[in-house]
């Protein structure tokens, strides 16, 4: 891991674009958005066109001005550089995006037929249009399936060769434009106007260019400008103290001494750090619709997660049949075989599987048996088959039992099967053939492994995770002991999940969830963190402030480290730089004053040869700093699971004591170089 991720910061192909883009940063309208950088770029501009004057004037100290000037000018480009490389990484992205887009034509429908469509460029399709996609098709933009059923390529989008169904009505009728159709055909109905696609937003934040700053971005934005005005006014008024102590201090000693004094390593790299969190998300195929919702995924408190397919492996089994005291496992078991065999999800299978393997069912021919089946139907939560005058159906014990007429001691037996069942963390389904209650199929979800110690790290982290299911509370109860999360929301309706987060809100906390259907969107909207899935809604992916383009749930643990990262980052570069600062004072102090205040000559404790090759030495460092730092700002720090105050005590360490002892060495490393060469 560690190895590629060097080889993707030392790409030749988004570093040599990078030093281009640093000089075209240089423009004071991009400059701008950047104060600490902008006030350095304004005194270096400044010293320069004293250099010139002084260079037709021929005054002295050139050599000496001429270095200062260059690695001022350094600091600049260095900081430009970090950003630019940040943004190449994206650019490389939305480059590929775009390659795998192209010009897309579409048929456009003009009638109530198939065949009646003319083909238009998928650019000027409108909001409400519908057109045709057939194999071999590109879907030219985002929209809803509103007729039809295909299997979709969308590697465009996330990477995976494996095709995904997409069909009219329920949670998988959204397509994405660019993405193509391999089979079947389908009719969509177009959601987003031209140039606003959801492909058209993902290139533009994955390179960055829409990328908004931050809450606590803003803050320290705003921190560090404040500390530079300050350090302006400090610098301003030193030339009235040297007056008076007899003394002149030279206006590019001053701009030394300035740029050394303010944040400039955490001002360089502020808006790489930022780029690059989101980066790491895009490069994770899940794609931010802003940097809050990434920095919030540090700070979430609350984590709601859907039980099926994120905490259980999602596909139910049949482990066992349950009969009555007065029915053999071998009626049960040939009843529930037969209410099977045209069930094709994966717990019917599972059930023909069970049967036939370990109960010795012999194989059914469907079309010889000259049955009517009975699809399963949510509304009733039953399914089954009727065949030469039998009648056989499975389903919720619930419905089954309101459904025939059963003697009271069967409906209890069948009841505490069930209860049984559930309490062990497995789902009933019921079982009656013509009017008689047989007994009770076992499914069991199975926890998926190693879940239980991903959420320990959560907990570790100070994060409270509840799961979400339509089970019944015992179900419930019995997988959440079992997958280890803190609490559980059963028999959960839309209402429910919207309540939930707003009740957690209400404590102060911060919340995520994650969801894929239009049901979800009103939760998915009032979390602070929602994650849609990318194969979900139009309405879940457009209330979601994050979607997931390989639609995996689980991915939400690793966006809340993502998050974390990000703010663990930014913090340890901020005490590095701070640190840093102070032992930058050390060397130019002393060389600016000792000639006026001796005394203030003990502070040299670096040893630094002369006063020039100090000031040389602290700029020239100051300058390097920002590139030494930027594979750190790029890749983040190192995420683990422990609590805020072993973080700080960790940072306050490493980056804290770091900052102070790094440049002691290299500002003296600096100083012997220089003075051995003879450049001071």
């Amino acid at each position: 891991m560690t190895r590629s991720r060097t080889a993707s910061l030392l790409d030749a192909g988004i570093l040599l674009p990078a030093v281009g883009s640093a000089f075209a940063k240089l423009d004071p309208r991009t400059l701008a958005r950047n104060p600490v950088m902008f006030v350095v770029a304004v005194v270096t501009v400044l010293t320069t066109i004293l250099f010139v004057r002084d260079l037709t004037t021929g005054a002295g100290h050139l050599g000496f001005s001429f270095q200062l000037i260059l690695w001022l000018w350094f600091t600049v480009l260095f900081a430009n550089f970090a950003e630019a490389v940040a943004e190449g990484r994206g650019k490389a992205q939305a480059d590929s995006l775009r390659r795998g887009r192209g010009e897309t034509q579409a048929k456009l429908l003009s009638g109530t037929g198939r065949a009646d469509y003319r083909m238009v460029p998928g650019t000027r399709l409108a909001v409400g249009d519908l057109v045709l996609v057939e194999p071999g098709d590109v879907i030219p933009s985002d929209g809803e399936v509103v007729e039809g059923i295909a299997s979709v390529d969308e590697a465009a989008i996330t990477g995976e060769s494996a095709p995904v169904i997409r069909e009219s009505g329920g949670d998988r009728s959204a397509v994405t434009g660019g993405t193509r159709v391999l089979s079947d055909w389908i009719v969509v109905r177009i959601t987003a106007a031209a140039g606003s696609t959801f492909l058209d937003r993902m290139i533009a934040l994955v390179e960055g260019a829409q990328r908004q700053k931050t809450p606590n971005e803003i803050a320290l934005n705003i921190l560090l400008a404040g500390m530079t005005l300050i350090f302006v006014l400090a610098t301003a008024t030193i030339p009235s103290f040297a007056a008076y102590a007899g003394g002149a201090i030279p206006v590019l000693v001053l701009v030394a001494l300035f740029v050394t004094l303010i944040p400039t390593t955490i001002g360089a790299l502020l808006s790489a750090i930022g780029i690059a969190g989101m980066d790491r998300l895009v490069r994770f195929n899940v794609l931010a619709m802003s940097g809050r919702a990434v920095e919030a995924a540090g700070d979430v408190d609350t984590l709601l997660l859907d039980k099926t397919g994120t905490i259980t492996l999602g596909n139910r089994q049949a482990t066992a049949f349950r009969p009555l005291a007065t029915v053999t496992v071998q009626e049960l078991a040939e009843a529930a075989y037969l209410a099977s065999l045209a069930d094709e999800t994966p717990e019917g299978r599972s059930i023909v599987a069970l049967a036939r393997d370990q109960h010795g069912i012999p194989e059914r021919d469907k079309a010889g048996l000259g049955a009517t089946f009975v699809p399963f139907s949510a509304h009733t939560r039953i399914s089954g088959v009727d065949f030469s005058g039998t009648s056989i159906r499975k389903g919720a014990v619930d419905a089954i039992l309101k459904g025939i007429e059963a003697g009271d001691a069967a409906a209890r037996e069948a009841r505490s099967i069930a209860d049984e069942i559930a309490r062990a963390g497995g789902t009933p389904l019921a079982v009656v053939r013509d009017g008689r209650l047989l007994g009770v199929v076992q499914l069991d979800d199975i926890v998926k492994p190693g879940i239980r110690e991903r959420f320990a790290e959560l907990r570790r982290m100070g994060i409270r995770t509840v799961m979400i299911t339509g089970d019944n509370p015992l179900t419930a109860a019995a997988i959440a002991a079992a997958a280890g999360v803190d609490d559980f929301l059963a028999q959960a309706t839309p209402e429910n999940k919207l309540q939930l987060i707003r009740d957690e809100q209400a404590k102060g906390k911060l919340v995520a969830m994650c969801g894929d259907g239009t049901n979800d969107a009103p939760a998915l909207a009032q979390a602070d963190v929602g994650v849609a899935m990318g194969s979900g809604t139009m309405a879940a992916r457009e209330a979601g402030n994050m979607v997931d383009l390989d639609s995996d749930p689980t991915k939400l643990i690793e966006v809340v480290e993502i998050g974390k990262q990000l703010l663990m980052t930014r913090g340890a570069l901020t005490t590095f730089s701070i640190a840093n600062d102070v032992a930058k004072y050390f060397a130019i102090i002393p060389a600016m004053f000792a000639a006026l205040y001796p005394q203030l000559q003990t502070l040299n404790v670096m040893g630094l040869a002369t006063p020039e090759s100090a000031i040389l030495s602290a700029i020239i460092f100051n300058a390097l700093v920002i590139v030494a730092l930027i594979p750190l700002a790029l890749r983040g720090v190192a995420y683990r699971p422990v609590g805020a105050a072993a973080l700080l005590r960790r940072n306050l360490l490493v980056y804290g004591l770091g900052g102070l002892v790094v440049p002691f060495v290299g500002i003296k490393a600096i100083d012997l170089l220089i003075t051995a060469i003879g450049l001071a």
